[in-house]
């Protein structure tokens, strides 16, 4: 678990610490990566690539502004656009539909204070899935005060971020505005978003009760996936006409998504030792794209709950915790595909309604003695998903069940004087999401099973220099069964097939040192490190006469290197530099393509002051400084060769923010 952090100071100096409830128990228990870091800093605000990027085992992609992909430790398998298999909360609410998508494209900057990144099954407390966890902190206020900051870029980017923060005794509220439009690199890559957040909070005796809104309007071109060939010639380039299917252009192909999530938290505290926390939650999703094939529309309510009941007492130098709960999620999904013309709808090819629910019941203690403490957990999964295709008559159901999913975790950790050690069991499994069962070639595929997996892990982590130099290595083994994974047909429509198993073995380290300086010019250095070996293969699969046995997964790059290093003077003038290279990555199955190794230097200098009540930032930087030629997030699998979206060239931003605070 990495934490990500974005605060008005926006360095890279550590910060205080903070305890991270991710599995009830405290940040430094959980999994292997603790460290708690601002990464804000090293590049621009145009998005979390950057940031997101310096976490050994994660990949974040952008086939175009807008259109993102996450992969935690190779879950991006399954995602040909969008974050799936991967869970993810904003305060405490679910992102993640029951159907097992998540819009993270909806969350602006000002959106979180924190991200917590969990890697490997979440299942024993968080319900299905096998890729991960992602725990995005809502904005709190702590002091009142308002802000706003704009900055500008290459290809007419401009952004405008504000806040405003509430204070009073025991009664919070923020409130957030951001605005992001740019041209793109790449024609037909425009994208412009409004976003909104209000959260409050309300502390009385032994209870606390918050409340979360969470609006995005969201307007991103889709330029689509060019061949080897295209991408040499003109890497700007939208997709081209080819035979029956029209070109990007010739079809606006976009996505006009709107969002609008709100959710109830309440906790309460019972006696000396036991404690809830019951969450509810509304969302509704409006998607409208236009794609080379066809143009699609769907409306995607969905709503749930959870509860959790925590009991702890200590007897000396022990201690336990032992908590339970559920969590359901319920959704109605009403999905038409039409022919596209000319980027408008035109004959129903399907009018299909969707019905999906997910719960799961989940419990789990933890015993820490000394220096030594264990963790057993499990969880009951179950989910129901039910298909009707309300224009073929007569209409039927199809109805899908995955049933009866135990998903436990164990973990023991030792903490030696020099040395601490951590040692991780879990088992994950994750039924095929909606857009799995239905993809946009609008076929059921009706074959598909959920994929499952043990994962085993093993953490060293060291501090050196009085904790000013902190090492941490982690191993891990991953043996995932009936791996889902995506196909693209001719149109660039996707699909998914069970690829019978996957072997997930790799290493993560990760390095920090901060120094801070008594006397002189310079305030503090800070220098982070973080690399990933990930050697991931297919076991058995053998698809009709294709056998893949043996191959490297693809779109997964074998190794990856980060460092960052941010310095700070006395007088307020700072500057971050980050450098980010990714391995060459097989593009399909067959291991027959390949897309190049890449290196990305990013540097920013800036100057901050605090004028009495009022903080002053001003900040210029460039990304992709080598001017590489690169592909970020390619289209795995893709039929005639459409692997590559590429990514900008060298491009600059310069910006300033304000802030007026109450002391």
């Amino acid at each position: 678990m990495q934490r990500t952090t974005a605060q008005e100071n926006d360095s890279v100096k550590t910060i205080a610490p903070v305890t991270v409830r991710a599995f009830q128990q405290k940040a430094d228990l959980i999994t292997a990566a603790t460290r708690h870091v601002e990464i804000a800093a090293p590049g621009s605000k145009t998005s979390l690539v950057t940031a997101l990027n310096t976490i050994a085992g994660v990949r974040m992609e952008e086939r175009s502004p807008g259109s993102y992909r996450i992969n935690i430790r190779g879950s991006s398998l399954r995602s040909p656009f969008g974050v799936r298999n991967v869970k993810v909360y904003w305060g405490g609410i679910p992102l993640t539909d029951p159907g097992g998508n998540t819009y993270f494209n909806q969350l602006a900057f000002n959106n979180f204070n924190s991200i917590s990144v969990f890697k490997g099954p979440a299942s024993s407390m968080y319900g299905a899935g096998t890729g991960g966890l992602i725990l995005v902190e809502s904005p709190r206020a702590t002091k009142n005060g308002v802000g706003v900051e704009y900055f500008t870029g290459s290809y007419n980017a401009h952004h405008i971020l504000a806040e405003g923060n509430w204070a009073k005794d025991n009664y919070t509220n923020t409130i957030t505005y951001a605005h992001d439009e740019s041209d793109g690199y790449r024609a037909q890559s425009a994208m412009r978003r409004n976003n909104f957040s209000w959260n409050t909070r309300l502390k009385w005796n032994d209870q606390e009760l918050m409340a979360s809104v969470l609006f995005s309007d969201l307007y991103y071109q889709t330029p689509g996936a060019l061949t080897l060939k295209e991408f040499e010639q003109d890497p700007r380039a939208a997709r081209p006409k080819a035979g029956a299917f029209p070109g990007a252009e010739q079809i606006n192909a976009a996505i006009w998504q709107k969002t609008v999530t709100a959710g109830v938290t309440h906790k309460q505290k019972f006696g000396s030792y036991w404690s809830n926390t019951t969450m509810g939650y509304g969302s509704y999703a409006l998607v409208k794209n236009s794609a080379v094939r066809n143009f699609e529309q769907r409306k995607e309510p969905h709503f749930g709950g959870r509860t959790v009941f925590d009991f702890e007492k200590k007897w000396g130098e022990t201690n336990l915790q032992w908590s339970t709960g559920v969590e359901a999620q319920q959704g109605y999904s009403t999905i038409h595909v039409s022919d596209n013309k000319n980027g408008r709808p035109d004959t129903l090819q399907t009018d299909d309604d969707v019905t999906i629910g997910t719960y799961s019941i989940f419990t789990q203690g933890i015993l820490s003695w000394k220096s030594w403490s264990y963790t057993g957990g499990v969880s009951l999964n179950r989910s129901r998903l039910l298909f009707s295709r309300l224009n073929e008559y007569p209409v039927t159901e199809q109805v899908f069940r995955y049933n009866n999913e135990v998903a436990p975790r164990f973990t023991v950790l030792k903490q030696f004087r020099p040395l601490d050690l951590l040692a991780t069991v879990s088992r994950g499994f994750s039924p095929p999401t909606v857009a799995e069962v239905l993809p946009s070639t609008t076929i059921i595929n009706p074959d598909l099973k959920a994929e499952h997996g043990w994962n085993y892990e093993l953490t060293a982590r060291k501090n050196l220099l009085g904790g000013r130099l902190r090492l941490e290595a982690t191993g891990f083994y991953f043996n995932l069964s009936q791996a889902l994974v995506q196909r693209r047909d001719s149109s660039g429509a996707d699909y998914f097939t069970n690829a019978g198993n996957i072997r997930q073995k790799g290493v993560e380290l990760y390095a920090s040192y901060i120094h801070a300086f008594g006397a002189g010019l310079l305030d503090y250095v800070n220098v982070t490190s973080n690399y990933a070996y990930s050697h991931f293969k297919y076991g058995d699969f053998v698809k009709t006469t294709q056998d893949y046995s043996g191959n490297r997964v693809p779109g997964v790059p074998m190794n990856t290197f980060n460092t960052q290093l941010g310095l700070v003077s006395k007088p307020g003038i700072y500057t971050d530099v980050n450098y980010y290279t990714a391995a060459s990555v097989f593009l399909n199955d067959a291991n027959a393509e390949k897309a190049p190794a890449y290196h990305l230097l990013g540097a920013k200098l800036g100057y901050k002051k605090q004028i009495r009540t009022v903080w002053v930032n001003m900040y210029a930087g460039v990304d992709n400084l080598f001017n590489e030629t690169y592909s970020l997030g390619n289209d795995i699998n893709a039929a005639g060769g459409r692997y590559y979206n590429a990514a900008p060239l060298r491009n600059y931003y310069v910006g300033a923010a304000i802030r007026l605070q109450k002391n």
